[in-house]
This record gives structure tokens, sequence and C-alpha cells, in this order.
């Protein structure tokens, strides 16, 4: 069995599960659902009729450019899925009908569904792929079938599940925004600097609201806050690369000396409730938007954009001076100001040293 494992290339662990698989469903994600939002507000903002108006019409629905991205964010995140766990060209393809039937099937909940059916599709796929004479049917019918099948039977239950512990963790920020702001906030922008995707994991739960202005704040206090404290080591492009890439790159650092960290995390925890309590900042955009933080500004074209759709829907009635400066302070001014002042303490008590930052 291991040497048919190892033949296959499936490799049944943490890392090709919950890092490459989870990393690829949210770069997925980007490429339909998030790119089909910034399309649509594009369009909205600037009057483009072109990007207002339908293109298509399936089974009764119109879409726009912006919509049929978004449409096809199931598909999109098996695929992204297939490619990470090194599927053959088969199953890789094979993958579109799978993501389509799980997304379809676990409603607000679909990512978390997506994850799971396309990684036990993908590993089925691979285990039959050229093992027969007739590949070319064999390998996408065992793939199709799978991937079906267990969206029919699992995929309910699981987006049920994975909206039910969103929906906690948004009712209790709600009802405790300042010890939830913390937890969310500190919690959210850890995963975004491991090398686990919290853009996926804010997908899957669905976490919008003032949950996911917690989550936008502790990614924002990662970023910004390794890329300021860093500047002197890695100059303009670290803070690039960092300010607006990923703060990931760090990892290396923080394993060689985890008190590199104590600044951005810190920061994450007092940002994160002055982002639910001060200025009530919420995400009403697409939920993946929660867990990108400054990264291509991802995170504040999302709260921008749940601003729209608010005003949209009646909810909010314009967007106000107040809302644009919260929006610049938990995302760009304190993450810079309040980071430099904690690493500053932390360098002098001797736990950081010059160097420790450098890329």
């Amino acid at each position: 069995m291991k040497e048919f494992l190892k033949r296959k290339d499936i490799e049944i662990s943490l890392k090709r599960y919950g890092i490459d698989a989870l990393g690829a469903m949210a770069q997925g994600l980007f490429c339909s659902l998030l790119i089909g939002t910034i399309i649509n507000t594009f369009g909205q903002q600037f009057h483009i009729t072109y990007l207002m108006a339908p293109i298509a019409t399936v089974a009764g629905v119109e879409y726009t450019i912006g919509g049929l991205a978004s449409a096809m964010s199931g598909p999109a995140m098996a695929v992204a899925i297939g490619y990470a766990l090194k599927c053959p060209p088969l199953v890789l393809f094979s993958l579109i009908t799978v993501g389509f039937a799980a997304n379809a099937l676990g409603g607000a909940g679909g990512p978390l569904s997506v994850l799971f059916i396309a990684i036990i599709a993908s590993e089925c796929g691979k285990a039959i792929s050229k093992e027969t004479k007739i590949d070319i049917l064999v390998t996408p019918l065992v793939t199709i079938f799978v991937g079906v099948i267990l969206s029919a039977l699992i995929a309910p239950a699981l987006g049920k599940a994975a909206m039910w512990v969103g929906n906690v963790i948004m009712w209790a920020t709600d009802l405790q925004p300042f010890l939830m702001g913390i937890l969310v906030s500190v919690l959210v922008g850890i995963a975004l600097t491991l090398p686990i995707s919290s853009a996926a994991i804010c997908a899957a739960l669905g976490l919008t609201g003032l949950a996911g202005g917690a989550a936008v704040a502790g990614c924002c206090a990662q970023m910004v806050g390794f890329a300021v404290i860093s500047f002197k080591e890695n100059g303009v492009g670290g803070l690039i690369s960092q300010g607006i890439g990923t703060s990931m790159l760090q990892m290396g650092n923080i394993i060689k000396n985890p008190k590199v960290w104590i600044a951005p995390i810190v920061t994450s925890a007092i940002t994160g409730p002055i982002a639910t309590c001060v200025f009530h900042l919420q995400m009403n955009g697409a939920a993946v938007s929660s867990g990108m933080g400054t990264c291509g500004l991802v995170g504040q074209i999302g709260v921008y954009t749940g601003w729209i759709n608010d005003i949209a829907s009646g909810v909010k009635t314009s967007i106000t001076a107040m809302d644009w400066i919260g929006l610049v302070l938990i995302s760009f001014v304190l993450p810079a100001i309040l980071s430099l002042l904690i690493h500053a303490f932390v360098k002098k008590q001797g736990w950081v040293k010059d160097g420790d930052l450098k890329l």
C-alpha cells in the first residue's frame, strides 16, 4: 500500500491537505468570487454599463461578467485544490463538476464542503488514473461519481456545520465585541502569517459582520506590523512585499526567534477591539476578504464592497467620514504606530536584536 500511494503521489498529511490544499482553495476563490465581486463593484461605482449589463442568461438567471466569475467559485476552488494535490489532467478537469456540486449543495458553507470533497475525489481519481486501458473513461467516471455522491451525502451537513460555527463566532462577537474582538483578531492574524490560509478559513466559516472586521484588523496588524518593524533590515522592497504581499515571508525568522512575533500579535490584540467597539468596523463583502488584510488591499476593498451592499439593501444610508477614518486607522495607521512602539520595547528588553527580521 505504501508503494502504491508513493507511486500515485498520494500523501496523507496535514501539510498536503491543511496547507497546500487549503491555500490553493483560497486562490481559487480569489480568481472567481473575489474578482467577480470587484468587477461588479467597479462597474457599479463608475457606472460602466458594459460591466453592469447582463451578458448571459442561464436557467432564467441573468449574469454580468462579475456574476459569471462569482458563479464559478465552486469549480475554481476544486480545480485549484486538485492542482495543489498534483492531480493528472483527467482528474483535474473532472473536478470542475465535483466543485460545482459540492459548492451548490453545501449552501452558504460551500467552501468547506468543496475542500473536503475535492480532496477525497482527487485522491480517488489519482488512485485509479492510468490503471486501466480505458483510462479516458474510467478516471473521469470515478472522480465525478465519488465527488457527486459525496456532495449529495455530506455537503449539506458540512455546509450547515461551517455556517453554525461561523454564526456562533459572529453572534459571540456581536454579544461581546471587546473580548471576541481580541480573540478573532489575534487568531486570524496568526493564521495569516502561518503557512495556512486565513482567507480560506474565513471563507469556509462565512466570517462577516463585526467578526469579519476584527479579522481584517488582525491581518492588517500582522502585515503592516512586520513591514514597518523590519524596514531597517529589508528596506522598501520588504515594506511592499510584506505590507501588501504577505507576512508569511517572516516565518523563517519566527522559527529562529519566536519573540519577533510579539509586536504584531500584541498589536492585533489592541486593534481588534478598537475595530469592533470604537469604529464598529464590519466586513459585509465576500467572507474571503476578511482573511486578506492589506494583501492587494483586498480586505479594504471587501469592507468598501460591504458598505455598498448595505446602502443598496437599505441597512446603511451613506458612507461617512468616520467609516473612512476607521478603515484607514485600523488598516494602516494604528498597526504601524503600535507595532513600532511595542517592537522598540521588545528590543530594549534584549529579546530581539538587529538582523532578526532580515528576509
